[in-house]
């Protein structure tokens, strides 16, 4: 059992007064046997509206109404919540879940279907090929298998922030051989889909020991919004993986939303409107802290 507190601060400016359209907010999780929001604020200006829903996935959204105009928008979040996890998690969830290849129960397989499906179709070969390579003697288990996939992309890539928006396609990251947190967990989501599992994109934040001089600088993507896959694991449910680090089920992970795809997980997106107003920039600015 690990707590922490999660601070997101997101900005933009523009060159003269806009009006903000509604705007759609990811940064709030939801309770779990795996996690708990113990308390969380959210401090929007100009002054807004905001309005909660559960979109289709039953995460968490906020909803942001304008009445006045303004040439700065700032989000600020902070939350203070609990999560538990696994000490040891690849032999304790292997103990639960058989061999490779599996078959989902058929209700099961009626509603996973979506997240069976790939996104990148036109990528198969690619993917395949990179997997024959990567993984040559796959492991027979299924958690041992997921994880052998979560290790050759933490070890065969390198990894790079990429402030743009946007997910590579698993070609192109397999082709340019580095790629971001969105971009592994994308390919990782594509390859485990290949095999038959169901899987999903998470998004959320990632805390690392190194932030607090508590360990080595080891992990990459703190200090940001951060992104990793869930796979249906027949025997133990939704298992988080993030190849990035090569973390399996881990408490480090605090997960925010998860959705089919990565476009359908951004932590906000909304519009403005202003003759010949233009953005002059984006800055985001996301703490995670261990508390004693």
């Amino acid at each position: 059992m690990t707590t922490f507190r999660v601070w997101h601060r997101t900005s933009y400016s523009y060159d003269r007064p806009v009006e903000f359209g509604l705007n759609q907010l990811m940064v709030r999780p939801r309770d779990g046997h795996d996690m708990r929001l113990l308390a969380s604020n959210l401090a929007v200006t100009p002054n807004a509206e905001v309005r909660w829903a559960f979109d289709t996935f039953g995460n968490s959204i906020a909803l942001l109404s304008f009445a006045e105009a303004a040439d700065e928008l700032v989000i600020e979040s902070e939350l203070t919540l609990r999560r538990y996890g696994y000490d040891d998690p690849v032999p304790r969830l292997a103990r639960h879940t058989g061999p490779y290849p599996f078959a989902y129960e058929a209700e099961d397989g009626v509603d996973l279907a979506p997240m069976l499906t790939l996104q990148h179709p036109g990528d198969c070969t690619a993917v395949e090929k990179w997997m024959a390579a990567s993984v040559p003697v796959p492991p027979i288990e299924t958690i041992g298998l997921l994880d052998e996939l979560c290790r050759a992309i933490h070890s065969g890539f390198d990894y790079g922030r990429r402030e743009v928006r946007g997910v590579q396609s698993p070609a192109e990251t397999i082709k340019l051989g580095r790629g971001t947190c969105r971009d592994f967990a994308l390919l990782f989501m594509e390859a485990a889909r290949g095999l038959g599992f169901a899987a999903r994109f998470v998004t959320g934040y990632l805390y690392d020991p190194a932030s607090a001089g508590k360990a080595e600088a080891i992990l990459s993507g703190g200090g940001a919004t951060h992104a990793w896959a869930d796979i249906f694991v027949p025997g133990a449910g939704w298992v988080e993986f993030d190849p990035t680090n090569r973390i399996v089920a881990g408490r480090n992970l605090i997960r925010v939303a998860t959705t089919r795809t990565p476009s359908q997980a951004l932590p906000l997106s909304g519009t403005f409107n202003g003759p010949g107003a233009t953005c002059l920039g984006m800055d985001v600015r996301v703490s995670v802290e261990g508390l004693e």
